[in-house]
């Protein structure tokens, strides 16, 4: 690697690279909330957001979250239902469980101070080479490499190097170059730009590179084959699973919801009472399925809509159905009874709130 490395680097003019992508970076960096300080907590929210999510998604989140969670130890103290909630309709729930509990470690183990050394934060839980790069540079000023998706496609275009970005050895050769071209002097507005370089130029389809700061460097631009990298092994097709829920309504109006496993996908988050195996079965079979799983008598049943949510490896069909029942007896540490103000504060993955707001 070392002697590859050295080929990668040959005539590249490191310091004038670091000039026009830093001299860009300021005077044409987006105003976003998390860069009006360098408060390594918010920061680190901000990082964890913006994993697999689009920064205009990321936004309203951020400032709901941190006028909720102000500050670290706010975090730490909070219940895991009450940072859920704050969390819902984010996704990727696992980060923000990672982040509540890497959180109490630091006001347990750090006094409530993010921790400036890389190996101290790095074994935090959830964090992993690029959030331990991505903070430490940009709060600390650490001339440490955060290389994600948009900075291996800029660098792979800038290098023309043809690796395959999803393989684990890529992602550790990008980390060495950056560690080698990164501006000591100014690593904060060095990380930033190349993430910023790749979000509004250096783009996966149709690079502006016209507009590009860098161009004179990109050895991918001097021989026309910028729109053929980077190159990306094709992901595994989802898999697709059907099945159905039910808004099952007593006779006080009260609405049964489900408390989803401790562990595994949406972990922790409330779901209305549902069959995963009830496309196999005809509507009285699964009215009766129910019943005995739930501990109800249904007394009618209607369908309401057919409703779909991606995740990066499955693909849900739920056919919901809305339903009156007498209300038997429930298991009181997995599903509860709730009005529907009550249910306002339980945490619900996106699908389920669709499922509401239809039979609303």
């Amino acid at each position: 690697m070392r002697e590859n490395l050295q080929q990668i680097l040959a005539h590249f003019h490191i310091e004038l690279f670091q000039h026009d992508l830093i001299q860009w970076f300021q005077a044409e960096k987006r105003d976003l909330p998390w860069r009006k300080e360098k408060d390594p907590y918010k920061i680190w929210v901000s990082e964890v957001m913006l994993q697999q999510t689009r920064v205009d998604t990321v936004i309203p989140y951020f400032y709901q979250f941190i006028e909720k969670f102000p500050t670290l130890d706010a975090l730490a103290d909070a219940e895991e239902e009450e940072v859920l909630k704050v969390w819902e309709g984010l996704g990727y729930y696992s980060r923000i469980r990672h982040l509540h509990a890497a959180v109490k470690e630091v006001k347990e183990k750090y006094d409530g101070r993010v921790p400036a050394c890389k190996e101290q934060f790095s074994s935090l839980k959830g964090v992993g080479p690029y959030t331990t790069g991505a903070v430490l540079s940009i709060a600390y000023d650490i001339p440490e490499p955060a290389v994600d998706g948009n900075v291996m496609r800029v660098l792979s275009r800038i290098f023309y190097i043809t690796d395959d970005i999803t393989k684990a050895s890529t992602r550790k050769k990008f980390e060495q170059i950056v560690s080698h071209i990164i501006a000591h002097g100014n690593p904060s507005d060095f990380n930033q730009a190349l993430m910023e370089l790749g979000a509004l130029i250096c783009t996966p389809k149709n690079p502006s590179c016209l507009l590009c700061p860098v161009q004179r460097h990109c050895r991918a631009f001097a021989e026309g084959v910028e729109k053929q990298l980077p190159i990306k092994k094709k992901a595994k097709a989802p898999k697709h699973v059907a099945f159905r829920a039910v808004v099952l309504v007593n006779e006080e109006g009260r609405i049964l919801i489900e408390k989803r496993p401790s562990s595994g996908l949406l972990a922790n988050l409330w779901q209305f009472p549902n069959d995963e195996h009830a496309p196999t079965l005809n509507e009285q079979e699964f009215i009766k399925e129910i019943s005995e799983r739930y501990h109800v008598f249904i007394r009618s049943m209607e369908r309401i809509d057919t409703f779909e949510h991606v995740f990066s490896h499955i693909v849900w069909h739920i056919e919901a159905y809305k339903a009156r029942a007498l209300q038997l007896q429930i298991d009181e540490k997995t599903t509860r009874w709730v009005t529907a103000d009550e249910l306002k504060q339980y945490a619900f993955p996106v699908i389920y709130q669709k499922i509401w707001q239809a039979y609303e």
